[in-house]
């Protein structure tokens, strides 16, 4: 009996173990191509324009702006007004789309809140530059204002730069120099290793240099606006105490201030027990482990617990966060506002995962704006 129960001990736990290998391994999978997923169904005009009829779904009903891009190319920008077709359909009116382009019943799309695809869609005047970082060359825009006051943009895991576009619009109004930025083993970034993200980690090291960068070029004080990952990454920037005095402020929009927190919520989303979470831990933080997983090496994953570490906070931080997502669930921004509440300011919006501003970007900006016009003299 004895040796039997150790027996079924010994699989239970080999079984947990790799459970939690491939926990691991999906949550640090290297950045993969759009999933087009959403057929257009037929197309429709009326005096105010056209209409695109898709599927009736969570996102296509959703209230705000958004973004179809196609998978043969091109995309459709997309107001708020919704029109029911049916049980299993909606319309959406288009409001712009990639110069050329036009698509057509049957093309196979990708709903997004990337609403704008270029600096120049988002009407702003923008350089294409390089920032040399440890891990090669990473491109970024960079729209100039003041020389002084520069905004750091940082976008997500498994999004591009485009993503942020929706705050640097605000950054530009306010007068800053901005920088829109990638990193290592992203899309637009240089591969590293096996092309596996760390969680901001490593990450962290190349939206440095554009700090640098900035610096070197007259900057005197930084904001840095950060999106989900980005905000992961923000957050570990001003902690350095390098940069003390010189970063003014944090935006950051769904941020993962607690990974351990967001691996048990994805584990929920997929089917499984939110505990099942913690299974990864330490396949993501002991070395030999961590090399298994296909890593460089292991990834702190307490000092990006902000939740336990909110005394170290030493920034003005205003957070985003919608009251729906699941990937990122509002409370561990709650949680920080609760412990901060003489640094941290939490906006809430009835919207998914890194959809504030679509949601109501009217709101977004304006709540941004007023926030920074009072901490970052300009």
């Amino acid at each position: 009996m004895i040796g039997r129960i150790a027996l079924g001990s010994g699989i239970a736990a080999a079984a947990a173990g790799g459970l939690g290998w491939v926990i691991a391994r999906r949550f640090t999978a290297p950045a993969g191509p759009r999933t087009f997923d959403l057929p257009a169904r037929g197309f429709e005009h009326d005096d105010n324009g056209d209409l695109i009829v898709l599927d009736r779904t969570a996102q296509t009903t959703a209230a705000g702006i958004y973004n179809l891009w196609f998978k043969r190319g091109g995309w459709v920008q997309l107001s708020t007004d919704a029109v029911d077709r049916g049980p299993a359909g909606i319309a959406r009116r288009i409001t712009g789309s990639a110069p050329g382009f036009t698509p057509k019943t049957g093309d196979r799309a990708s709903w997004s809140g990337i609403y704008y695809a270029t600096p120049a869609d988002a009407g702003l005047h923008a350089r294409d530059i390089t920032i040399t970082t440890p891990a090669g060359p990473c491109p970024a825009w960079r729209i100039d204002g003041d020389p002084s006051t520069w905004a750091i943009h940082i976008h997500g895991l498994g999004s591009t730069r485009a993503g942020t576009l929706r705050g640097v619009r605000v950054a530009t109004e306010l007068g800053y120099t901005s920088l829109v930025v990638s990193y290592r083993n992203t899309t637009e970034g240089p591969r590293v290793g096996t092309g596996r993200t760390t969680l901001g980690h490593t990450e962290t090291t190349d939206i440095d240099e554009a700090i640098g960068y900035a610096v070197r070029r007259g900057a005197e004080q930084v904001v840095i606006f950060g999106w989900s990952m980005g905000a992961a990454i923000a957050l570990q920037l001003a902690d350095r105490p390098r940069h003390q005095g010189l970063i003014a402020a944090l935006v950051l929009d769904s941020p993962a201030p607690n990974w351990t927190e967001v691996i048990k919520a994805n584990c929920a989303r997929s089917g499984l027990p939110p505990a099942a979470g913690h299974l990864a831990t330490p396949w993501l933080t002991l070395d030999p482990l961590a090399r298994t997983v296909g890593l460089t090496g292991r990834v702190p994953l307490r000092s990006f617990d902000w939740t336990a570490r909110a005394a170290d906070l030493t920034t003005p931080t205003l957070i985003l966060h919608g009251t729906r997502d699941d990937s990122v669930p509002i409370r561990l921004s709650q949680a920080l506002r609760d412990a901060r509440p003489d640094l941290v300011k939490l906006e809430t919006f009835d919207a998914d995962h890194t959809l504030c501003w679509n949601t109501d970007p009217d709101r977004w900006q304006e709540a941004v704006t007023t926030w920074l016009k009072a901490r970052v003299p300009h």
